[in-house]
């Protein structure tokens, strides 16, 4: 089981609510770690317990961040865990570490190996999300130290799930099953829903990788019905919604992602939490630790986000900031996009927004798509960078399909930069770009690098179809009838993948004169009006297109191209819009002044209503050369001398 998308911490309202109950009698005098007083603390602990049983996050932080400075106030193990937990979700990642720190020393200080545990599987997981494995690695094996002999404990349900995680990377799935059951068993045992429901997920995604989806959509949907009926403390209500939209993606399941998208989108809206105490409570900058604003590391100014119009940008400074560990990078400059979640806000936004970006693009609601991922590449955590990969992906597509190519490749350059390689959408940006060696090459590297299939088989299937675009493109049909094949075989009865097989097979169909074509084609479209995804049904209807035409049928290409063409337009999808219209002109007149090609007709016409050779290059996205080369093919065929005179030609003979 491939690692989460996000790193949360332990809540401990939820997290092993039994084990506290169970264990508080021997925790350094604390009877619990919220509701209960200690014989001699302050009111203001009292309180920022009471503040984080509300889930109050910022108040319980302000409090016990202010308590904390004085050195004669001393915090107990449990009141560290929450100050751990309340400074991750106020934005304050180092202190959060810190705490953490704190806390296991003082467990294992009083003899509490549970709660030495805990700390220390928690601090794993931290680690691994600040990208420091060989740390994270120590504190894993300190977990096992602390908890594994132990009787059955609520705690002992992350070591299950490390270990699901640790076998399903090796692709023992029968080993993965055997420790996710064994999580789902501590779970049941220790009475809390928080854990629960995780082992239902956890037990889920082994399920999927395994091929079993009917059982994993069933505890899915188990899982989530928890998260939906408000069963489940903050942090793993946000934990499952991020992990749940993963799946779904990854197992191309567009139904349940559109569902639970809007869902969590809701459930991350403001207020959120409640607002922190008066000002007298609060801790003043000056107490505290430096802190810095993490940063995505860009280019030097003049090569970063800012250098392209269209790019995912914001000025350094321009929304809250979140703090990172000491001897991070300093703070943002040119060149850099800060990612900021400012204190008080849910940080679980900015993970779920970039699922959000996804299903918008697919929706064909790219405006709304491109600005929600600009949002989110300001909001994810430290620690969830490749949600922000995900949004600069997602962002690139859109600006690739609606000619914006240079914007494009700044968005994939940064995703790349971000740990996500920017593929097939960089491999169809090279085709765009005429570079259609550098195009099959990209496509065929990343499925080379691509593993399992059913990890992520919606990326697999991607990657498919790309290199069977790609092939096509280059005239190389048995390369594309292969991707086409294993595509087919993947997809199975899955809507989104069987829609993205049939364009596929219908083609490569068309480009082998089948007369299967125009029923896969068919079969593709109602595919993909069904789940109601425009972009790739506009693709389908020029396919469509071409086949009728191929049979004869003159009317009824005319009618998927103009379909097409205001599908396109809507979208913004300007080169395909201009293609669409290329067609439509042609097919109108019996034949082309001067014996014309169909592109030069595009290109006079460009030419008529004013447009420059870099214009026009870019409007069809061609180089600015093959744009001299046509125009001379023009003046020649036109007897011309000028873009003048071959502007009059073309209103002469109605092609304006």
């Amino acid at each position: 089981m491939s690692a989460p998308t996000i790193h949360p911490r332990p809540t401990a309202a939820g997290t092993a609510g039994a084990a506290e109950a169970t264990r508080a009698a021997g925790t350094s005098g604390a009877t619990g770690t919220f509701g209960a007083t200690e014989a001699s603390g302050p009111d203001v602990v009292e309180r920022a317990r009471d503040a984080a049983g509300r889930e109050s996050w910022a108040e319980a932080y302000a409090l016990l961040h202010a308590h904390d400075l004085h050195p004669s106030r001393g915090l107990t193990a449990d009141d560290l865990s929450v100050l751990a937990d309340a400074a991750w979700w106020s934005g304050h990642v180092d202190e959060s570490v810190t705490a953490r720190l704190r806390a296991h020393a003082a467990f294992l200080a009083a003899g509490d190996h549970r709660g030495a545990g805990l700390a220390s599987w928690w601090l794993h997981y931290e680690y691994l999300g600040l990208g420091r494995p060989a740390a994270a690695a120590g504190w894993l094996h300190r977990a096992r130290h602390h908890l594994e002999g132990l009787p059955d404990c609520p705690e002992q349900c992350f070591l299950a799930w490390s270990d699901a995680e640790e076998a399903q990377a090796h692709g023992d799935h029968e080993a993965a099953l055997a420790a996710a059951r064994r999580m789902t068993g501590l779970a049941l045992g220790s009475g809390s829903p928080d854990l629960l429901a995780l082992s239902r997920q956890a037990e889920s995604r082994v399920l999927f990788a395994a091929g079993r989806r009917t059982e994993a959509v069933a505890l899915l949907d188990d899982a989530m019905c928890a998260v939906s009926a408000g069963e489940l403390s903050g942090m793993f209500t946000g934990w499952l919604y991020c992990l749940a939209l993963t799946q779904c993606m990854e197992a191309a399941d567009f139904g349940r992602a559109v569902e639970w998208t809007n869902a969590a989108m809701e459930w991350c809206a403001p207020p959120w939490p409640l607002h922190p105490p008066a000002d007298d409570a609060r801790p003043k900058a000056k107490d505290g630790p430096t802190a810095r604003t993490r940063t995505v590391d860009g280019p030097s100014a003049g090569t970063g986000p800012t250098a392209a119009a269209g790019a995912l940008t914001e000025p350094a400074g321009t929304a809250g900031t979140r703090t990172e560990p000491r001897g991070a990078a300093e703070a943002s400059g040119p060149g850099r996009l800060p990612m900021a979640v400012p204190s008080g806000e849910n940080p679980f936004r900015g993970v779920c927004r970039a699922h959000r970006v996804e299903v918008l693009d697919l929706l064909g609601v790219w405006a709304l798509a491109e600005a929600e991922a600009r949002q989110a590449c300001r909001e994810v955590p430290v620690d969830c960078l490749e949600s922000a990969a995900a949004a600069y992906y997602a962002a690139g597509d859109i600006q690739r399909r609606q000619g914006r190519l240079d914007a494009a490749a700044v968005s994939y350059g940064h995703a790349h930069e971000l740990g996500r390689l920017p593929q097939p959408g960089l491999a169809l940006l090279r085709l765009a770009q005429g570079r259609a060696d550098a195009a099959v090459a990209g496509i065929d590297l990343a499925l080379a690098c691509r593993g399992d299939p059913q990890h992520d088989l919606l990326g697999r299937a991607r990657l498919l179809a790309a290199r069977a675009e790609v092939a096509l493109a280059v005239r190389d049909v048995p390369g594309a009838a292969d991707a086409a094949a294993e595509l087919d075989a993947l997809a199975g009865d899955v809507p989104l993948l069987r829609a993205l097989a049939d364009t596929a097979l219908g083609a490569v169909a068309l480009a082998e004169r089948s007369h299967d074509a125009p029923r896969l084609l068919r079969r593709a479209l109602a595919g993909w009006l069904e789940l109601r995804v425009p972009y790739e049904a506009a693709q389908v209807r020029m396919l469509l297109a071409a086949a009728d035409r191929a049979v004869g049928d003159q009317e009824g290409a005319r009618l998927e191209l103009g379909t097409a063409r205001a599908v396109f337009e809507r979208l913004g999808a300007v080169p395909d819009a201009r293609r669409a219209a290329a067609l439509l002109s042609g097919g109108s007149r019996r034949r082309l002044p001067g014996g014309l090609t169909v592109r030069e007709a595009e290109v006079l016409r460009l030419v008529a209503t004013g447009g420059t050779n870099k214009d026009i290059a870019r409007a069809l996205v061609i180089s600015e050369h093959t744009v001299a080369r046509h125009l001379n093919n023009i003046f020649a065929k036109l007897g011309v001398g000028s873009r003048a005179a071959a502007t009059a030609s073309a209103y002469a003979h109605g092609l304006v």
